[in-house]
């Protein structure tokens, strides 16, 4: 690994030298291409002369001790040696991560899709909970969210909603929350104070780039109808929603959010991609070792990933074997914990399958 490092450093310093070249600084291309390389290896470069320079330090702390110092110096040299280790090693972790191979898809916005499962109208409901949690989640975290279809019942559930999430984080965050979610509890209709268990499920897809996805237009099938739900009297009158049907895999995208025809297409499109844009994903996964398929965040939307159990005021994600409670909090959408514990729990299968 340090032999990666040191090939890292040395072409950040060939590069530092092709920008202060003449011939180089009248080819604007050319500069521009060198100068985002430069800056994409900065951070790791700092880094690693930082551990250098600790690992110095620490050496010269070591010397010391092995040359003899009074009585009165050697309490003190070894606080320091103590203190230089902690944070060679956690450099020295943080370095590691940084030679991690970067998924282009963190940087990029969400769309999600919350379906209820089993259950009835309390997986509604319940599919309608998670959609406030993560909503609140949002909001706390800066993000916009806007809806592109949803189908409400008439108790209040969902039992479907599709929304995109727009912000810094917002799919490196929210990709762990992918699978089936149940929960337990005893639904307001249930007389007798039996619990029920119900389940929703949550797919979370990165937000594809047209040059990303080609679709042919040959391919679609694009129909327009009259929405339903809420929205006024010019939704429900006026022909703009909108739903493609993508031929070649038989994929349909729903949009009836806008008052907007294109809107609405403009929106069903995205979600199209989305999801072309993650079956490939899959595809290539699936050409993977079978150690790479079992990582958190495959998306095997089959999987239960987590109970929200009601009664014991607990929630489990059963992935990492975490078990928090105060409920209410967590559907309030204070889910840092959970995806701070998940996302920790990946990069360190990551490292090991790395080898680092």
């Amino acid at each position: 690994m340090l032999d990666r490092l040191e090939s890292i450093e040395k072409r950040y310093e060939e590069l530092s030298q092709l920008i202060a070249q003449p011939e180089i600084s009248t080819d604007r291309a050319r500069l521009q291409s060198l100068a985002q390389e430069q800056a994409g290896l900065e951070d790791i470069v700092a880094k690693y002369r930082q551990y250098k320079t600790t690992s110095e330090a620490l050496q010269e702390t070591q010397a010391m001790l092995d040359d003899g110092l009074e009585p009165e110096m050697v309490l003190l040299a070894k606080e320091e040696l103590s203190d230089l280790k902690q944070h060679q090693d956690t450099i020295l972790q943080e370095l590691k991560l940084s030679l991690l191979p970067k998924d282009s898809s963190e940087a990029k916005d969400a769309i999600v899709e919350i379906r209820a499962g089993t259950g009835g109208d309390e997986a509604a409901l319940f599919a309608a909970d998670l959609f406030r949690m993560y909503g609140r989640y949002a909001q706390a975290k800066g993000w916009h969210v806007e809806i592109i279809d949803s189908n409400q019942t008439e108790v209040g559930g969902l039992k479907e909603i599709v929304f995109e999430v727009e912000g810094k984080g917002a799919f490196s965050r929210l990709k762990h929350e992918r699978g089936v979610h149940r929960v337990q509890r005893v639904p307001a209709t249930e007389a007798s104070g039996r619990i029920h268990t119900s389940t929703a499920t949550v797919a979370v897809l990165p937000e594809a780039e047209e040059i990303e996805v080609a679709i042919n237009p040959d391919d679609l099938k694009v129909d327009f109808f009259r929405s339903g739900g809420a929205g006024g009297q010019n939704v429900n009158k006026v022909t703009t929603a909108v739903r493609i049907t993508h031929l070649p895999t038989g994929m349909v995208a729903t949009c009836q959010d806008e008052r907007s025809q294109i809107r609405n297409r403009m929106k069903a499109m995205a979600v199209l991609r989305a999801r072309l844009f993650d079956k490939e994903q899959r595809r290539q996964r699936e050409e993977t070792t079978e150690e790479r398929r079992s990582q958190i965040g495959s998306g095997d939307r089959a999987e239960k990933i987590r109970t929200y159990n009601f009664p014991q005021d607990r929630i489990t994600d059963h992935r990492i074997n975490l078990t928090l409670h105060n409920l209410p909090r967590i559907l309030d959408g204070e889910l840092d914990e959970l995806i701070e514990a998940l996302a920790t729990s990946e990069r360190a299968k990551q490292l090991k399958e790395a080898r680092l």
